[in-house]
């Protein structure tokens, strides 16, 4: 391989922000930030938002929006009387 053209692929360590879980893979991503695991690994960290222990999606927390009804059902509930007109 050819020195200087490719990129600094080493283990990192990915901590979620929300639920404070950390895991650690390859990645290229840089970091300033380093953190000393509980084996005695030093590592550069990287801070996510959200990880698939925290997002919705994953975690089976995620609301359908068709459990909820559609935008086209709200209204025909909201104004389902507005177009009855009354007879005498």
């Amino acid at each position: 391989m050819k020195d200087g053209i490719h990129p600094n692929y080493r283990d990192v360590c990915f901590v979620d922000q929300s639920n404070g879980f950390k895991f650690v893979t390859r990645s290229c991503a840089p970091s300033k930030e380093k953190i000393t695991l509980e084996d005695g690994r030093e590592m550069p960290l990287f801070k996510l938002e959200t990880s698939s222990e925290s997002h919705p999606f994953y975690t089976g927390t995620q609301k359908s929006v068709d459990s909820l009804g559609g935008r086209v059902e709200k209204f025909r509930n909201k104004f389902a009387r507005v177009g009855i007109k009354k007879s005498a």
